[in-house]
């Protein structure tokens, strides 16, 4: 606001400057008599104002002419934000608002990319509270057996777990080379059908495959991760290939550096193979545009999505045509496609994990996190590649010591017990009393709708029960609680004003019409929606998200795990406050499992079904990530659900 070496009680020193203070004193007097205390007023407005009064093509010197802002304009705005002034005191606020669009206008042109975040960081760490810093050796289980992998057996090889197919390399019984040249081939083998890369990065592959077994035929042994093929969600910038996004329009972005995770793997010893598929912009599992691109899809039934947005990461695992994937998660992107998918995920802390290089969606919720085979594969990738990396602010200085060989029956658990109670039909209400022609039509469809919904989730009801039944017969003692009453989802908006601001520039300059996507709830609309969701709104938001902070650390105060299903109100809550989660295979639905409610090839809305899997999550306080873990671990050990695999011709 000021220039530089002033503070705000120094006078301007200009003319110009003079006036410029003196509008801002008068806008702000102006508000405080509507009633806006020291607020700007609400975008709502200035979406209104900086509409365009030519209908030509955004290219017209026309188009860019800006309507006088007028009392009208701001009895329109005031509509759609709720709030009521007089036609005086709308006519205070011409002047002032005018000069707002200025500053606004100065802003855009500053260009702002991607990668700069707010200089607002969100902090989930509860007031008071101790962080663990101190780094210790992961303490994984014993070594795993390799007698049932046959290295001329490509799909043993293919599914076999990340600690596996390291000891098979540091014995020398399979190269990285070779191994690499495996996964490259399924990758292109399967991908005409599943859809899960936008970019293979063979040359650098087969490179970093060659460098990893001449270091171990030297004993120079980097770790676990070693000489394993991985594929990267295509948001992770990758120095020499383009990073798209998953988005129309961005096919030829590239980027110099490689993003801190891409680093941390390649120090590890990873291989990266390809840039796996993502929903546009991180949205669902449809990516790219009509030419190129297409649905990411589940390899247990290919007629469905594979879930999004971390799509391909999800598929490619399954499939095993990759050792390991990293995905990333705002608001269930790791989740939904690990469940659908059939694998395990990892979503940490929010704060664990450095997000440098990668695509920002939301500064104050995106999270990135591996997807693997088994919760063990999980904890040696998150063990890479967390810590702070001086560039990404959010990163806390948390430690994360994963011990496998913790005895489980000491830790506190509890289950979200509402959560896994037997669903309960409610029947639709009828518009009106008497319905005919197509109004009765309308509604039978709705009906017929709602019963077969509520026939797949009391089907899979026995999954989470049975979770339940297995957590006790281990010795775990669970301990029922409730989510606190609060409105979560009333305070998602935040996201999308974010991410509405992270594509500013896509949005004003109308190349989100690049994007396949084109639904109400797909992000151009939601852009623009967002872009009518006022700052003092935004602030309100992240006043009840402390309030939001304060009650789940209250909850998760006793406890050191909380079980519940995978979907729900908790998804919502967790990723709003931080929390982390461990999302494991929990069997598959069988022959007499309700069929998909949109069977239809590539529909949205087609999932379930014989045949396909479930899961259960582990979620655990902030920072606490290897309590969930170990939990996760012990689980996966007793049910081996990890060790299933789709039957891919």
């Amino acid at each position: 606001m000021y220039p530089a070496g002033m503070s705000s009680s120094q006078p301007p020193t200009s003319t110009a400057d003079h006036l410029l203070h003196t509008t801002r004193r008068r806008l702000l007097s102006v508000s405080a008599a509507a009633g806006l205390g020291g607020t700007l007023f609400p975008g709502v407005l200035l979406a209104l104002a900086t509409a365009p009064i030519s209908a030509q093509s955004p290219e017209s010197k026309q188009a860019h002419a800006l309507a006088p802002i007028t009392p009208e304009m701001i009895e329109q705005a005031l509509a759609i934000s709720g709030l009521t002034f007089t036609e005086d005191q709308r006519k205070l606020m011409v002047e002032g608002l005018t000069d707002a669009r200025h500053d606004l206008a100065a802003i855009r042109d500053l260009n702002i990319p991607n990668s700069v975040a707010p200089s607002l960081i969100f902090d989930p760490v509860p007031p008071g509270a101790v962080l663990d810093t101190a780094r210790k050796p992961a303490k994984l289980g014993p070594a795993p057996s390799i007698a049932s992998v046959s290295v001329s057996n490509q799909d043993q090889v293919a599914f076999a777990t990340v600690r596996q197919l390291s000891e098979l390399l540091r014995t020398r019984k399979l190269t990285s080379v070779d191994l690499t040249k495996l996964y490259l081939a399924r990758l292109k083998r399967y991908d005409p059908r599943l859809h899960f890369v936008i970019t293979y990065t063979e040359d650098r592959a087969l490179k970093q495959a060659a460098a990893a077994d001449a270091e171990l035929s030297a004993n120079k042994h980097r770790g676990p991760l070693h000489g394993i093929p991985w594929g990267g969600k295509d948001l992770l910038a990758v120095a020499g290939y383009p990073t798209t996004w998953g988005a129309g329009g961005f096919e030829d972005q590239h980027f110099d550096t490689d993003a801190e995770v891409v680093k941390r793997l390649d120090t590890a010893g990873a291989v990266l193979i390809a840039k796996l598929t993502m929903g546009a912009l991180a949205q669902g599992d449809l990516w790219g545009n009509d030419k190129h691109g297409g649905r990411t899809r589940n390899p247990w039934n290919p007629r469905q999505g594979s879930s999004g947005s971390s799509a391909g990461s999800a598929s490619a695992v399954s499939a095993g045509c990759v050792g390991f994937a990293i995905g990333t998660e705002t608001l269930g992107s790791i989740s939904s496609p690990v469940t659908r998918c059939g694998v395990t995920g990892l979503r940490p802390s929010f704060g664990l994990v450095p997000r440098t290089g990668a695509m920002a969606l939301s500064w104050s919720l995106d999270k990135i996190g591996p997807i693997t085979r088994s919760v063990e594969d999980c904890a040696i990738v998150l063990n890479t590649i967390y810590g702070p990396d001086g560039h990404d602010l959010s990163v806390q200085p948390a430690a994360f010591n994963p011990d496998l060989t913790l005895d489980i029956r000491k830790l506190h658990v509890g289950y979200l017990k509402t959560a896994f109670d037997a669903p309960i039909f409610m029947t639709p209400k009828p518009p009106s009393q008497t319905l005919t022609g197509k109004e009765l039509d309308a509604y039978n469809h709705r009906l017929a709708q709602s019963k077969a919904y509520f026939a797949i989730q009391a089907y899979d009801t026995k999954f989470n029960a049975s979770a339940l039944e297995t957590l006790r017969a281990m010795g775990i003692s669970l301990t029922p609680v409730e989510l606190p009453d609060f409105p979560f989802g009333s305070i998602t908006p935040m996201l999308e004003a974010e991410a509405a601001a992270a594509f500013d520039d896509l949005t004003r300059s109308r190349r989100d019409d690049l994007l396949d996507g084109q639904s109400p709830g797909d992000w151009p609309n939601t852009f623009r929606t967002a872009r009518l969701y006022s700052a003092v709104d935004y602030v309100n938001a992240s006043r009840a998200r402390t309030l939001a902070l304060e009650k789940m650390t209250q909850m998760f105060s006793a406890f050191d795990v909380i079980v519940t299903p995978s979907d729900g109100k908790q998804l919502t809550a967790t990723n709003l406050c931080g929390q982390p989660a461990v999302i494991v295979p929990n069997g598959l639905r069988g022959a007499d499992a309700p069929p998909a409610l949109h069977p239809e090839d590539g529909a949205p809305a087609n999932f379930g079904g014989p045949g396909t899997p479930v899961s259960i999550t582990f979620l655990a306080p902030l920072y606490q990530d290897a309590k969930a873990v170990a939990l996760a671990h012990a689980y996966q050990i007793k049910t081996g659900f990890q060790l299933l695999h789709p039957k891919l011709p």
